[in-house]
């Protein structure tokens, strides 16, 4: 009798320990990418300027005195700091400092900029604004260097994530990739083939979905984030299943386990 509880025990043992030569590998992610052709992502990597966003600009010559004007309140000695892909659990990675005034786009899209008034932003990226801003200080200035950082752009990361929280990027550029990096990437119990990314752009809120496991995500326009994105990663059928479960199965299983050794040692003791 005991020894025919002990196959049994072991038989059962060995089916579920089991591995599955066929079963999907779903922790890797772009798992095709050398079939995958690469298209330009500069139309998706270009973020355009957006309500709220702080904006770090100072201008410089040859002449530091030229400039001044165009740089009030503002001094060498001032510095604004930010912490460069930092946030969550993982404060002041990457340090950065950026020097300069700031601008605080409004709710129509503009900013007060000395002397020259009242600019737009709207739908213009960093880059655009830049070379507009150069170009109508050359009217004034010789050969002026505009430096423009935008210093509150912030992803939102949830979900099964090791670590969920806001993260600041400095340079204003990251890939969702990037963005789960800084999060510690997904737990096992992570949705890699179903991730949600949801975005606000000039007060229009879209969303999407992105296949980390596909490499196809390089070519998604939500592979490039943008200003404000939430990525949102959710759990797969395992954790589902997890969260059934009664939380004293495993003590069951144990005292199930204690009772059939006993139940064998039994019977083998009344044999003799």
């Amino acid at each position: 009798m005991k020894s025919k509880i002990l196959v049994v025990l072991v038989a059962f043992w060995l089916v579920s320990c089991k591995t599955n030569p066929n079963a999907k590998n779903d922790l890797n992610y772009m798992q095709n990418i050398e079939k995958v052709a690469v298209e330009s992502s500069s139309r998706n990597s270009s973020n355009t300027i957006q309500t709220g966003d702080q904006l770090v600009i100072l201008v410089t010559a040859k002449d530091m005195d030229v400039v001044k004007p165009f740089n009030q309140n503002y001094s060498s000695s001032e510095l604004v700091q930010t912490n460069a892909l930092a946030g969550g659990n993982t404060p002041n990675q990457g340090s950065n400092s950026i020097t300069g005034p700031t601008y605080i786009v409004d709710s129509e899209g503009n900013i007060d900029f000395p002397i020259l008034g009242k600019l737009s932003t709207s739908n213009k990226t960093l880059v655009e604004f830049k070379e507009e801003l150069r170009n109508k200080m050359a009217q004034y200035v010789i050969n002026p260097t505009v430096n423009i950082r935008l210093t509150n752009f912030k992803v939102t990361v949830l979900g099964e994530v090791n670590r969920q929280g806001d993260y600041t990027v400095s340079n204003g550029q990251a890939t969702i990739l990037n963005a789960l990096g800084l999060a510690g990437d997904l737990t096992v119990y992570g949705k890699r083939d179903d991730v949600l990314v949801i975005r606000t752009e000039n007060g229009n809120v879209t969303h999407g979905k992105v296949n980390l496991l596909d490499a196809n995500l390089i070519n998604s326009p939500y592979y490039n984030l943008k200003q404000g994105d939430a990525i949102i990663v959710p759990a797969n059928n395992t954790k589902d299943i997890i969260s059934k479960q009664n939380p004293n199965t495993g003590i069951y299983l144990t005292a199930i386990s204690i009772a059939v050794t006993a139940v064998a040692v039994v019977v083998s003791l009344i044999k003799k």
